[in-house]
């Protein structure tokens, strides 16, 4: 029994010691930080985020990607949104939403893998869903447009 309490209260002090640290910032996730592609997700027009998160400014539209997603969104808060594509060698999917103040919604980076994403995002306003697909070195993109009947960020 006593055994017992001192692993809890050894614990407990570690846990407690650990949560000080970091609210006082002497403990940060650096490395976690430094991974996100920020001047991506800080970019106020589709171009600057292509640019920032896969290097450049522009795609080619094809029929080998696709964008699933509803044509009228009842609440821009939540809209499922799907993007897959056909190519081989897929290294990278960004999924963008020209509406919205930052366009790049995220960005995923692939190894070996089917490329699929299937998510819930939110939008401002109608406009165009946009998924760019990287592969072999080049960017291919398909477009659709998502009416929103009531805004998700903030309006």
């Amino acid at each position: 029994m006593q055994a017992k309490r001192r692993v809890f209260l050894k614990g407990s002090l570690a846990a407690s010691a650990v949560g000080v640290a970091v609210g006082a910032g002497l403990l940060t996730p650096r490395t976690v930080l430094a991974a996100w592609p920020e001047a991506a997700y800080k970019a106020k027009d589709a171009a600057g985020a292509l640019k920032g998160a896969l290097g450049v400014d522009s795609a080619t539209d094809s029929a080998d990607v696709t964008v699933k997603a509803p044509d009228i969104a009842e609440n821009g808060a939540v809209v499922p949104i799907t993007i897959e594509s056909k190519m081989a060698g897929a290294e990278m999917i960004a999924m963008l939403v020209d509406g919205n103040e930052m366009p790049l919604v995220c960005d995923f980076t692939m190894t070996g893998a089917q490329a699929y994403i299937s998510t819930r995002i939110r939008m401002g306003k109608t406009s165009n869903v946009v998924g760019v697909v990287k592969a072999g070195g080049k960017l291919y993109q398909a477009k659709k447009e998502v009416k929103v009947t009531i805004g998700g960020c903030g309006g």
